[in-house]
């Protein structure tokens, strides 16, 4: 099977810690890193247990995780070829869901433009690895696909340390969110090795990094803005931190 194609190719790198290389390309800009920024619309609470508005949802979602389960692309190129759709703002949840699953299909050459305009395929389909089949849907969901990995190296940061997170714009994927950039927390937890986001998503192999939940004030992050007392976790690989 042909090497998994990253969604916005380009001529530079950035090297992780572990020396691989995470792409960094000025075109690359994720239109998702919307938290912690105040919104142009309410947030509409929605009952929980029925996540669909019209029966095209299900069908997308369902045709995005049988596409998953083909191994053409792992879930981070997914969350990439999201994150990165030029009228992210524009769409639905669900439209989003499709429209980045049509652009990672025809990347690959398993659909043409044409045929999506008509609704149908017209030429033969093209080999694809493994194919999730009905009966296996729950148990294969069931399972989920774990990210965490063998250490294989000595953890840097313990439970207490205070560290800083990255400054600035990532020119590739990445799960640091923009509103704890270049701000000081301190670790929570060690949650292990786990397979590398920004590395993941690009075709450039797990390259496990360790992983931390990170604690900030959320008068740190929103100064003046943050309610006193409040705090805010999240998970940070270690590429993302430095000594504070």
């Amino acid at each position: 099977m042909k090497a998994p194609a990253a969604i916005e190719p380009g001529p530079a790198a950035a090297a992780t810690a572990s020396g691989a290389a995470v792409e960094a390309n000025a075109r690359y800009l994720s239109h998702a890193d919307i938290g912690g920024r105040p919104t142009r619309d309410p947030v509409v609470p929605e009952p929980e247990g029925d996540p669909f508005h019209a029966p095209w949802e299900a069908r997308a979602m369902a045709l995005t995780l049988a596409m998953g389960a083909t191994g053409e692309w792992n879930i981070d190129m997914s969350r990439a070829a999201r994150e990165t759709l030029p009228d992210y703002a524009d769409l639905s949840y669900f439209q989003i869901w499709l429209k980045a699953l049509e652009r990672l299909l025809a990347a690959r050459g398993l659909v043409h433009a044409d045929e999506i305009a008509a609704g149908h395929a017209s030429r033969p389909p093209l080999p694809i690895a493994r194919i999730l089949q009905a009966d296996d849907v729950a148990r294969v969901l069931a399972r989920g696909s774990p990210t965490e990995r063998p250490a294989t190296r000595p953890v840097r940061f313990a439970v207490g340390d205070r560290v800083r997170t990255q400054a600035g714009r990532a020119d590739h994927h990445t799960r640091l969110p923009g509103y704890a950039r270049g701000h000081i927390g301190t670790v929570e937890r060690v949650l292990g090795m786990h397979v590398y986001a920004d590395a993941h998503a690009h075709g450039l192999g797990e390259d496990p990094q360790w992983l931390y939940t990170v604690v900030f004030a959320a008068s740190d992050l929103w100064p003046g803005e943050g309610r006193p007392g409040a705090t805010v976790s999240i998970d940070a690989w270690e590429p993302y931190l430095e000594p504070a």
